[in-house]
């Protein structure tokens, strides 16, 4: 007996496709699937070798989530261009999971390495490290912006990128070195969000590759001046130009309950003399 006539009982035809005979008995029951034939005398299903394609692909748009109204308007107006649209919007549909779930993991990657900083680091360190260039959103301040305002200009630019949750990105604050070098301390210029995989727009800040320097500062604000002027002490005794602006970020938010805890990660790009 060759494939053309051969049947197969609901059970052999459900195990060939990894599925429940009951699945199969359902998409008989609301005529999405019907079988090969059923024998009069008991009932019984019988499939045959060329309507496994014909699952499969039923199995596929299930798989991807197409409510069943939608699978059965299809299989009663198969073709190939209703085929191709179906499958069109549920590419695009995975395309835009599949950049959410790698910003969830380039996140993730992001705060455990704070994680692994927090318990390796010394506070009093300064270091040089390599970044390489990268895209970030900024919003303007000044010392004069509230809190209210800068939450409303971060909610403002987070909606205009669809960010879903503000666990996507990364957030911190901006100074000139200017502004530092002249002891204007409070002088924060932007506010800036870092999305993964963000593509460079004109509106865009850019921070430079290369080298910067890294601190940290645990505690009041009021004592960040301090920690400056160490920074300031350290680069010019390693012949080292600060440049640009200092980009400082909070690495220990979700770890700590008192504010005094909070730990400050300072990145300054430099120039070796």
């Amino acid at each position: 007996m060759t494939k053309d006539n051969k049947l197969l009982t609901i059970g052999q035809f459900a195990a060939m496709h990894g599925i429940n005979k009951k699945t199969l008995m359902w998409y008989d029951e609301i005529g999405l699937f019907k079988p090969a034939s059923i024998n009069p005398d008991n009932g019984y299903r019988f499939y045959n070798y060329y309507q496994s394609s014909i699952l499969e692909t039923i199995l596929l748009l299930r798989e991807l989530e197409v409510p069943i109204d939608e699978v059965q308007n299809f299989m009663k107006n198969r073709s190939a261009q209703n085929l191709k649209n179906l499958l069109d919007e549920k590419i695009a549909d995975l395309d835009s999971q599949l950049i959410h779930l790698q910003a969830i993991r380039t996140t993730l990657c992001t705060q455990r390495q704070h994680m692994v900083t927090l318990m390796t680091m010394d506070l009093s360190e300064i270091s040089m490290i390599e970044h390489k260039e990268r895209c970030l959103i900024t919003v303007d301040v000044n010392p004069d912006t509230s809190f209210e305002e800068e939450v409303e200009l971060i909610t403002a630019e987070t909606e205009k990128y669809h960010l879903g949750r503000l666990h996507d990105a990364s957030y911190g604050s901006m100074i000139s070195v200017s502004s530092l070098r002249n002891g204007n301390f409070n002088d924060y210029s932007k506010l800036f969000i870092e999305l993964p995989f963000l593509t460079y727009q004109s509106a865009m800040h850019t921070t430079p590759g290369g080298k910067y320097l890294r601190a940290f500062h645990k505690g009041s604000w009021d004592k960040i001046p301090e920690r400056y002027e160490e920074i300031f002490s350290y680069a010019q005794k390693h012949n080292l130009t600060l440049h640009g602006y200092s980009y400082e970020m909070g690495i220990n938010e979700n770890v700590i309950d008192k504010m005094e805890d909070y730990i400050v990660q300072i990145e300054i790009p430099v120039i070796e003399m």
